[in-house]
């Protein structure tokens, strides 16, 4: 194994400007949660084309979602490609500079794969800003037998284990009954129910936990002015430290919501929106081998007050498995990060170009040294073990 850093790293240079271009590429056609077609199809194709992969599409009955393979080493190391896009944003969470690194990793893994005793597997993940693909993937079994994963997120901070915190969303619809606005004593009207229940979440915020988040935006709540509204939507999500916490919270907003139906004699549904982002729960025996790899490429940690950042269904898989998530940064103001317009031209620019060399190559190299290293090679595997 005489230089395999070194080749690793030269490989991965050879296969930068073609992981460089898919980053363009998906960046220039976005596609929504559980539509990335095209996305998935190309990134398959750039990892077929190398003649090392071969992949299994279409898993866990998700048309888009993969698993694509090469070597035989008993370590099976997965690295995730997420693929979807914003709503009229596009790619503001950077999902193209993601899934183009995780190909630039195993790209420059995969003709060493066996002489470091490793199976690479690319997790082509639909849905992460909603719907939450990976945890219908861990659900249906899709990384079992794979003893660790890493993905890399694009950000404003350079973090290496950053607070990712869980979530989970309802869609609240009120039914009243509609009426002409100059006779409104016959009417229930839906869209006041909306205006209570959102005051009492005002009110409420005073008496949660500090870090804990209430969310929700109105949907629906009439189309004209002068017709009392018959209905109204609400989708609301709640933001904790752990998935328990979330639920614990959950039980208080819902009462708010429901007094929005009391107040105004509506009725009041409740539907569990199927984005559910667990705790993340980073590994800490894979954590300062990358920091170490990412400051060698030029990557720095300040201590930041605040690690804090949102939420993502790569915790759903960290449950599960060994994981990482670590952050690298783009250079822009603070006011224009993720989701955001500019975040996604950052991801198609000089930002995102070189977010793809940083984070695929301290993934690639965090892999091989993982792969080398006896005692943690032992300890993943010996986890994956007792389950």
């Amino acid at each position: 194994m005489t230089d395999t850093r070194g080749r690793v790293k030269r490989e991965f240079e050879k296969n930068l400007d073609l992981v460089t271009e898919l980053s363009h590429s998906i960046n220039a056609n976005p596609e929504l949660a559980f539509e990335e077609y095209g996305t998935s199809a190309a990134i398959i194709a750039a990892l077929e084309d190398s003649g090392h992969f071969t992949v299994e599409k279409g898993v866990a009955d998700l048309p888009t979602a993969f698993v694509a393979s090469a070597g035989s080493g008993d370590l099976v190391f997965g690295v995730c490609a997420e693929m979807d896009a914003l709503p009229d944003i596009g790619h503001g969470c950077g999902h193209n500079v993601i899934a183009a690194s995780a190909v630039g990793a195993a790209l420059a893994l995969a003709p060493f794969a066996d002489e470091l005793g490793l199976t690479v597997r690319v997790f082509g993940t639909p849905a992460e800003e909603s719907g939450t693909g990976k945890e219908i993937m861990v659900n249906r079994g899709v990384f079992d037998g794979t003893h660790a994963a890493i993905m890399v997120h694009p950000s404003l901070k350079d973090v290496v284990t950053p607070q990712l915190r869980a979530s989970r969303s309802w869609r609240i619809t009120y039914t009243g009954r509609g009426g002409h606005a100059s006779r409104p004593w016959s009417a229930l009207n839906a869209a006041d129910a909306t205006v209570v229940a959102q005051t009492a979440i005002g009110l409420l915020r005073q008496q949660l936990r500090d870090g804990i988040r209430v969310h929700h935006v109105v949907k629906e709540a009439g189309s004209a002015v002068n017709v009392i509204a018959d209905r109204a939507v609400v989708d609301c999500m709640v933001r904790c430290d752990t998935i328990d916490e979330v639920d614990e919270v959950w039980e208080r907003v819902r009462r708010c919501f429901d007094a929005g139906a009391v107040a105004t004699g509506t009725g009041v549904e409740f539907t569990s929106l199927p984005s559910i982002y667990r705790e993340f729960r980073h590994d800490r025996d894979l954590a300062p081998i990358f920091e170490s790899n990412a400051k060698a490429i030029g990557r720095t940690f300040p201590d930041y007050p605040d690690k804090m950042f949102g939420s993502t269904d790569m915790g759903n898989v960290s449950l599960r498995i060994p994981a990482l998530h670590p952050m690298l940064s783009f250079d822009l103001p603070t006011e224009e990060g993720n989701h955001t317009a500019a975040f996604a031209a950052a991801a198609a620019g000089h930002d995102g170009d070189r977010f793809v060399r940083d984070a695929g190559l301290a993934m690639a190299l965090t892999i091989a040294d993982v792969a080398r290293s006896e005692p943690i090679r032992a300890g993943l595997m010996a986890r994956a073990s007792h389950g």
